[in-house]
């Protein structure tokens, strides 16, 4: 336990920074626990005219339109929204200080009486959490999930009890902010370039996944993905007891596959059948890896083989992933809005043969978009580019593959749907953050759907 641990924030004087869901969950908790808390965003006034009526209603000061530098002064706590980054002056400033800053995951984890399972990694982190969490479920035990995936961890505190299991997906900025945070078995299931316009550089990214491990002891697990690089450099530095995940080979203890089956095998070396993987419900080769991490996961939860299958057979798949939305005069049309950067792209279009038309664009991470180039001249007819980024892909893919701009998200899915034969398929994999178009990837990938069901009125004749 840290010294400056505040876990008895009455009277306290706590600024949350950012009104996010986690900056107003927490800016709520704090103050049913008997702290001043004030809130102070960037945004204006009309631009949060939705959570101010809530944080007035719980007697909580609010700020907006800029960070004052007096509302930093002074503070026993500042709390902090993922999206503000941690090097912003009114924060560098306080931590000169010597003010306490800390994100909303850390401050969950002074408060949750339950063991943490926390999952991260560039790509599958939703799919894994909520698959675990199904998993568990199915084998009578309790469980909540949050985090990252849209509920903030804060907000599960008053739900839990001793025997909760709280599975928790976990980003890269909240991870940068984390103090002694400590899941029981923590997570990493694949490692590429994203947020590099946040991070600033690869090194700092792949740190910044690393704290998940930082103050794991012996009694702890770390599981990490043997055919991932990066994950077996990480590797090194772990305290905890490791548990590998391997598509492509046999491993000294976790899951793999041997003919086609899913197997795990523990410390002692026994070995014990899961599943065929032919029985996974969902589409890609990136989902039997997250199959094998909740595997890996689930058995260290002492999870019998049939609960595994249950969960894994009934699974459906997560919204705005590889989201199956409709079939058109024979095209399918697919929703996978949380491929957020390029590496989530080409899993996408990978769970494809060929004839996808591919949506592509929004809001750049600085990233590299010629790694696309291979699979596009392979498998992929035309891509429909839209967003702030266009230009840049563009520059990047213009030699491997026919380009429409199509400017908007609604244009490019009528686009593609006049182009697509039957037998085609429309994917939406834009490979960019949606921040220039749309609040985030919930909203683009709700605002792809509508346009499909549009396109699908349209067409009944």
């Amino acid at each position: 336990m840290s010294e400056n641990r505040v876990v008895d924030v009455a009277r306290k004087s706590v600024l949350v920074v950012g009104l996010g869901k986690s900056g107003v969950a927490s800016a709520i908790f704090l103050k049913s626990r008997g702290a001043r808390v004030t809130v102070t965003d960037i945004k204006s006034e009309d631009q949060l005219r939705k959570e101010i009526p809530t944080l007035l209603d719980h007697g909580i000061d609010v700020e907006t339109g800029g960070h004052g530098d007096r509302s930093f002064h002074d503070q026993d706590l500042i709390v902090v929204s993922p999206g503000v980054p941690v090097d912003s002056p009114p924060l560098i400033q306080a931590r000169s200080r010597g003010e306490k800053i800390i994100g909303e995951i850390e401050l969950a984890s002074w408060f949750l009486p339950a063991q943490i399972v926390a999952i991260t990694g560039s790509n599958g982190k939703t799919t894994t959490t909520s698959l675990t969490g199904e998993v568990l479920a199915a084998a009578g035990r309790k469980v909540l999930v949050g985090g990252n995936i849209g509920t903030p961890a804060i907000s599960l505190v008053e739900k839990t009890t001793p025997e909760t299991i709280v599975v928790l997906e976990v980003s890269s900025f909240q991870l940068e902010t984390i103090d002694i945070f400590r899941p029981k078995i923590a997570a990493v299931l694949n490692i590429s370039p994203d947020h590099l316009d946040r991070h600033g550089s690869m090194d700092a990214y792949v740190n910044a996944k690393a704290r998940i491990f930082e103050n794991q002891g012996a009694e702890d697990f770390a599981v990490l993905n043997h055919d991932d690089q990066a994950c077996v450099e990480m590797a090194r530095k772990t305290k905890s007891q490791l548990y590998w995940f391997s598509r492509n080979g046999e491993v000294i203890r976790g899951a793999f596959l041997r003919q086609g089956r899913i197997y795990f095998r523990d410390a002692n070396a026994d070995e014990r059948e899961i599943m065929p993987a032919a029985d996974i419900p969902l589409k890609g080769a990136h989902n039997v890896e997250n199959v094998l991490a909740v595997v890996c996961l689930s058995s260290l939860l002492d999870c019998e083989p049939e609960s595994i299958r249950a969960g894994v057979r009934n699974f459906k798949a997560v919204e705005h992933r590889l989201e199956y939305v409709a079939t058109i005069k024979g095209v399918e049309y697919y929703n996978d809005s949380k491929a957020t950067n390029v590496d989530a792209a080409i899993k996408a279009i990978e769970s494809f043969r060929s004839n996808v038309h591919l949506i592509l664009g929004g809001k750049d991470k600085d990233s590299d978009y010629t790694a696309l180039n291979e699979l596009l001249r392979a498998r992929v007819k035309r891509v429909y580019l839209i967003g702030a980024a266009a230009g840049k892909i563009e520059s990047h893919i213009k030699d491997a593959v026919e380009i429409i701009h199509a400017g908007t998200l609604e244009n490019a899915v009528r686009q593609a749907g006049a182009s697509a034969h039957p037998g085609d398929v429309v994917l939406l994999a834009p490979g960019c953050a949606s921040f220039d178009q749309f609040e985030d990837y919930t909203h683009r990938g709700r605002i792809f759907k509508e346009a499909v069901r549009s396109l699908a009125r349209s067409n009944q004749v």
